[in-house]
């Protein structure tokens, strides 16, 4: 594992300003002006105050998308497991948690994720300073909630965020537990209700209404992306994400291929000012991006060779693979219906070795993975092993809150 050649002294200031605090006294330390970290929550902390629309690709937002009508046999969530899960979470808190921990279904608080490992927003009940039993079931309710590869996907990003802890001695500000849940509205079989967990390198937005499932925005990342030591040696991700993007430039012609990558360069000088944004890097659809237009770019997927085709869909298919299989079934139905709207791009390299971004983008999803620069390890380029992921639902239905709308509107 290449990432131990960038570990910083155990002495830099980077960490040892750091060393000890709890993640309140850190985050008063993150929000200084001047700073890199403060000028993140500058610009980060009025963007949720604005009315929730959803990200679009021209600005004009697509009404009938969503529709919400009762789930199909077999694509249903699993509500009453979910229901059971979250029912024992909140009766092992204490009174004043349970209130901490609840908000409506549509509060605007949904929009204060956010993934690096200063706490911006304190939403809901934050899980390293909860009990035991609180900490499991808050894993029990994630785990009823998604598919068996969805929970180690994003459980694998706790630990990893407390592995390195560990490896910089910063286990205070990083361990398995810095981060924050919340539930909104009440836990239903048919009502809409949902959780969040949220903090560094892992966020996840879950709904569910009428056996309907949203679980978007997501935010999945690591660094590094592999755990090289200790009881959970050898736990990694993102290896499929990375096999699947080189495959699909792989199976493109020379000249789709070039008019995929919208940029050669990680950083080039082609980009315009502010392409690359000092929290997110390349991403577009990160925290606080909710009402983000994002144009489509690259090449149009149903023009490109079947093969190429087939891979975007796998590539897809990695990414809503946290949903359960009923759910993700019906998630990768939306995404066929607007196959002749869906668009692949590329930046960076494509060889072997290389870093890069690409998304994938249609009216009904967005997927994304980027390669970063160092954040608790040593270097300023992207680097093979710093990896971030987001999963978003376009046109107004993050959060599910185009079926929570159309739920209260038949009330």
């Amino acid at each position: 594992m290449s990432f131990r050649k960038y570990l910083f002294p155990h002495d830099h200031p980077r960490l040892a300003e750091v060393r000890g605090l709890d993640p309140y006294a850190y985050r008063e330390f993150a929000r200084k002006p001047g700073t890199f970290t403060g000028g993140l929550v500058e610009g980060w902390t009025p963007l949720y105050l604005n009315e929730f629309r959803g990200v679009t690709e021209s600005g004009v937002l697509r009404q009938g998308l969503y529709p919400l009508v009762p789930a199909a046999r077999g694509a249903e969530a699993p509500v009453a497991a979910m229901v059971e899960a979250a029912g024992a979470l909140l009766a092992a808190l204490a009174p004043e948690d349970r209130e901490r921990v609840s908000f409506p279904v549509d509060a605007v608080e949904w929009q204060t994720w956010a993934n690096p490992e200063f706490l911006q927003f304190d939403t809901g009940l934050r899980l390293e300073f909860q009990p035991v039993e609180v900490r499991e079931k808050a894993l029990d309710l994630m785990r009823a909630s998604l598919s068996p590869e969805g929970f180690e996907l994003a459980h694998t990003m706790m630990l990893i965020n407390g592995f390195l802890g560990e490896v910089v001695d910063l286990e205070t500000i990083l361990n398995e537990f810095s981060y924050n849940l919340a539930l909104y509205g009440e836990p239903d079989p048919h009502k809409p209700w949902g959780w969040q967990l949220y903090g560094h390198h892992c966020a996840v937005n879950c709904l569910v209404v009428e056996g309907r499932m949203v679980v978007s925005p997501i935010f999945l990342g690591a660094e590094p992306n592999e755990i090289d030591a200790g009881e959970h040696a050898g736990r990694g991700s993102f290896a499929d994400h990375i096999a699947l993007g080189r495959a699909v430039m792989a199976a493109l012609t020379p000249p789709q291929r070039a008019a995929a990558t919208v940029y050669a360069q990680m950083v080039d000088p082609a980009m315009p000012e502010g392409r690359v944004h000092p929290g997110d890097e390349r991403h577009l659809a990160g925290a606080f991006q909710d009402n983000r237009v994002i144009p489509f770019e690259g090449v149009r997927v149903a023009e490109l060779p079947a093969s190429a085709q087939d891979l975007v869909l796998a590539l897809v298919e990695r990414f809503v693979s946290v949903l359960p299989a009923g759910p993700r079934a019906a998630r990768l139905r939306e995404l066929r219906e607007h196959w002749d709207e869906t668009w692949f791009s590329w930046i960076g390299g494509h060889e072997p070795g290389d870093v890069f971004y690409y998304r994938v983008q249609s009216p009904v999803v967005i997927a994304e993975l980027d390669h970063h620069c160092g954040v608790f390890l040593d270097y300023d380029t992207p680097q093979p092993f710093h990896i971030h992921t987001v999963l978003r639902t376009p046109h107004g239905n993050d959060y599910g809150r185009a079926y929570v709308r159309q739920w209260q509107e038949k009330q």
